[in-house]
Protein backbone atom coordinates (compact mmCIF):
# COMPACT_ATOMS: atom_id res chain seq x y z
CA UNK A 1 0.00 0.00 0.00
CA UNK A 2 1.36 3.47 -0.50
CA UNK A 3 -0.52 6.13 1.01
CA UNK A 4 -0.36 9.73 2.51
CA UNK A 5 -2.22 11.14 5.37
CA UNK A 6 -1.72 15.18 5.05
CA UNK A 7 -3.10 18.06 4.74
CA UNK A 8 -4.38 20.35 1.90
CA UNK A 9 -4.04 23.45 3.25
CA UNK A 10 -0.64 22.88 4.81
CA UNK A 11 2.21 24.54 2.28
CA UNK A 12 4.87 22.12 3.96
CA UNK A 13 2.79 18.85 3.09
CA UNK A 14 2.37 20.07 -0.66
CA UNK A 15 6.25 20.97 -0.93
CA UNK A 16 6.76 17.06 0.14
CA UNK A 17 4.43 15.37 -2.14
CA UNK A 18 5.84 17.77 -5.26
CA UNK A 19 9.47 17.20 -3.64
CA UNK A 20 8.97 13.12 -3.46
CA UNK A 21 6.68 13.49 -6.79
CA UNK A 22 3.96 11.13 -5.04
CA UNK A 23 0.90 12.50 -7.55
CA UNK A 24 2.74 10.54 -10.03
CA UNK A 25 3.29 7.40 -7.99
CA UNK A 26 -0.31 5.82 -7.52
CA UNK A 27 -0.26 7.08 -3.77
CA UNK A 28 -3.70 7.03 -2.10
CA UNK A 29 -4.48 10.58 -0.99
CA UNK A 30 -6.74 11.27 2.48
CA UNK A 31 -6.94 14.95 3.55
CA UNK A 32 -7.17 14.12 7.38
CA UNK A 33 -9.49 17.27 7.19
CA UNK A 34 -12.06 16.56 4.99
CA UNK A 35 -11.50 12.61 5.55
CA UNK A 36 -11.14 11.99 9.44
CA UNK A 37 -8.61 9.33 10.51
CA UNK A 38 -10.86 5.99 11.52
CA UNK A 39 -9.66 3.94 14.77
CA UNK A 40 -8.49 1.51 11.83
CA UNK A 41 -6.08 3.73 10.01
CA UNK A 42 -4.32 5.00 13.59
CA UNK A 43 -3.92 1.18 15.14
CA UNK A 44 -2.24 0.43 11.69
CA UNK A 45 0.23 3.89 11.96
CA UNK A 46 0.71 3.12 15.41
CA UNK A 47 2.13 -0.69 14.34
CA UNK A 48 4.42 0.50 12.00
CA UNK A 49 5.81 3.87 13.86
CA UNK A 50 5.84 1.67 17.22
CA UNK A 51 3.58 4.17 18.98
CA UNK A 52 0.78 6.73 19.21
CA UNK A 53 3.49 9.14 21.02
CA UNK A 54 5.34 9.70 17.70
CA UNK A 55 2.36 10.43 15.59
CA UNK A 56 1.49 13.00 17.59
CA UNK A 57 2.45 16.41 17.31
CA UNK A 58 3.70 18.53 19.87
CA UNK A 59 3.89 21.79 17.66
CA UNK A 60 0.13 22.45 17.67
CA UNK A 61 -1.04 25.20 18.99
CA UNK A 62 -4.01 23.30 20.17
CA UNK A 63 -0.95 21.32 22.43
CA UNK A 64 0.18 24.78 23.93
CA UNK A 65 -3.42 24.97 25.91
CA UNK A 66 -3.81 21.65 26.86
CA UNK A 67 -4.03 21.24 30.65
CA UNK A 68 -2.71 18.62 31.38
CA UNK A 69 -0.50 17.54 28.64
CA UNK A 70 -1.09 13.67 27.77
CA UNK A 71 1.27 11.14 29.08
CA UNK A 72 -0.60 7.45 28.01
CA UNK A 73 -0.57 6.04 24.72
CA UNK A 74 -4.37 5.77 24.94
CA UNK A 75 -4.14 10.03 25.80
CA UNK A 76 -2.28 10.53 22.72
CA UNK A 77 -4.31 7.83 20.46
CA UNK A 78 -7.59 9.67 21.59
CA UNK A 79 -6.40 13.10 21.02
CA UNK A 80 -5.25 12.48 17.34
CA UNK A 81 -8.63 10.56 16.37
CA UNK A 82 -10.55 14.24 18.06
CA UNK A 83 -8.44 16.47 16.68
CA UNK A 84 -6.76 16.28 12.95
CA UNK A 85 -4.03 19.07 14.44
CA UNK A 86 -2.32 16.71 16.61
CA UNK A 87 -1.50 14.39 13.96
CA UNK A 88 2.52 15.13 13.03
CA UNK A 89 2.39 15.58 9.56
CA UNK A 90 2.29 14.10 6.90
CA UNK A 91 2.09 10.51 7.18
CA UNK A 92 4.05 8.19 4.45
CA UNK A 93 3.08 4.71 4.24
CA UNK A 94 5.04 2.85 1.67
CA UNK A 95 4.59 -1.30 2.13
CA UNK A 96 5.51 -1.51 5.82
CA UNK A 97 7.36 1.57 6.15
CA UNK A 98 5.68 4.85 7.80
CA UNK A 99 7.64 8.47 7.67
CA UNK A 100 5.80 10.49 10.22
CA UNK A 101 6.07 14.20 10.01
CA UNK A 102 8.48 16.80 7.61
CA UNK A 103 12.07 16.90 9.07
CA UNK A 104 14.69 16.54 6.23
CA UNK A 105 15.63 12.85 7.52
CA UNK A 106 12.33 11.82 7.50
CA UNK A 107 11.56 13.06 3.74
CA UNK A 108 15.14 11.98 2.67
CA UNK A 109 14.43 8.55 3.74
CA UNK A 110 11.09 8.58 2.06
CA UNK A 111 12.98 9.34 -1.50
CA UNK A 112 15.17 6.99 -0.50
CA UNK A 113 12.32 4.14 0.23
CA UNK A 114 10.31 5.39 -3.43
Amino acid sequence: MKKIYYLSSCSTCARIISELGLNDKKFIFQDIKTEKITPAQISEMKKLSGSYESLFSRVALKYKTLDPKPSTEAEYKNLILSEYTFLKRPVIIIGEKIFVGNSKNTVAAAKAAL
